[in-house]
């Protein structure tokens, strides 16, 4: 039957994510708008994203973090533009947006010695066969597939190349291994909540000595420098952004940040991500008619939730009819505003997506299970 209780808060999409419990727009009513983001006040907010993300993410004094324009997606570029070249790298790919690097890097940058691993959806690539005397590129969780590396035991201390680490969907849910990333990208659009547009970079000494001695061959777009001079760009770390930024977004970012000082910081945040997955869990092991997309538990992510239909009638239809039901189940539980944006990437097998971060509610995850499980049986039934 139809159930009756809607979730309080709809929002499952992967990015932008769902804001945090009880934001409503008087939140941003502190933001210096109509200011220079150059301005005193304005570079003040700006720093503070900075402080206020470095004390929660627990970086090391030695690591820089910047914020940079374009997202996560123009964090990554611009790491990669500025520091591949002086040795071969390894590029792993087990979702789309490491297949964009992969292609980034072969057919932008042209690396004469660029390795590919890859692995299918809902696997990962083997990890012991990763050379670290070379830079490595990677995805720490793969918001398209819901797969993720276990953790950075895989990655030597005494490693040569860097490490390039693009943890959009991985910062503030996992505690990151600071000392085996040389450099972690994100955006505030995921865990946070916040707004899109503008990404946060983190810089070892290791990735900054690279910096400032190594010149790509290819010239460096103006949005992606970080040195001046030959030297880094202190500023950038200090709340000087390459251009222009949004300050409504920034004070967005700061609201988040406060958010989760409030309920008790970095372990209350993973916690809340880990009850919701556990939660995805337990109906995932009632439901017969879904599972994980990734097999294997320990690679599975607590924040991008990956799910495949398994059920014998769904299996059997052709490769346009499993798309079809699919996008149907989706628009059954959307017209009944039960549940929004939750399809699987357009690139990934037919599914469910759902995110699971820790400004999701974990009871308006338990709201939306009856109408996932009524809608399937709805395009079952015809």
């Amino acid at each position: 039957m139809k159930p009756t209780v809607r979730p309080q808060n709809p929002c499952f999409s992967p990015g932008p994510c769902a804001k945090r419990p009880g934001w409503t727009l008087a939140a941003l009513s502190g933001a210096t708008l109509g200011r220079s983001h150059r301005a005193t006040p304005a570079k003040a907010k700006l720093k503070e994203v900075i402080d206020r993300s470095r004390a929660l993410l627990g970086v090391p004094a030695a690591w820089r973090v910047g914020i940079v324009p374009g997202s996560d997606t123009g964090a990554v570029e611009l790491a990669m533009w500025s520091l591949l070249g002086p040795r071969g790298v390894d590029l792993l790919t087990w979702e789309s947006f490491g297949e964009g690097w992969v292609s980034d890097a072969q057919k932008e940058l042209k690396l004469k010695d660029a390795r590919v691993l890859k692995a299918d959806y809902g696997k990962l690539p083997d990890l012991a066969t990763v050379d670290f005397a070379r830079d490595v590129v990677f995805v720490w969780n793969g918001t398209t597939s819901g797969v993720c590396v276990p953790d950075g035991d895989w990655i030597p201390d005494d490693r040569q190349g860097l490490t390039i680490c693009d943890a959009t969907s991985a910062a503030f849910a996992y505690e990151l291994p600071w000392s085996k990333l040389d450099v972690t990208t994100y955006s505030w659009q995921k865990v946070m909540g916040g707004e899109a547009g503008f990404g946060m970079i983190v810089l070892s000494p290791r990735a900054v000595a690279r910096l400032e001695c190594h010149t790509p061959a290819w010239p460096i777009p103006k949005i992606f420098r970080l040195t001046k001079g030959g030297k880094i760009n202190e500023g950038i770390f200090e709340g000087e952004v390459i251009n222009t930024i949004s300050m409504l977004c920034v004070e967005d970012a700061l609201d988040a940040l406060k958010w989760m000082e409030t309920i008790g910081g970095a372990p209350a945040v993973r916690a809340r991500c880990i009850a919701n997955y556990q939660a995805i869990e337990r109906w995932v092991s009632q439901a017969a008619w879904v599972d994980f997309l990734a097999g294997d538990s320990k690679s599975r992510s607590r924040t991008s939730v990956c799910l495949k239909i398994v059920d014998p009638w769904f299996t059997a239809l052709d490769e346009k009819g499993r798309a079809d039901a699919a996008k149907k189940l989706v628009g059954l539980v959307e017209k009944e505003g039960a549940g929004y944006d939750f399809g699987a990437y357009r690139d990934a097998p037919p599914g469910l997506r759902l995110w699971a971060g820790t400004t999701v509610e974990t009871k308006d995850l338990e709201a939306v299970f009856p109408w996932l499980d009524w809608a399937y049986a709805s395009v079952k039934q015809g």
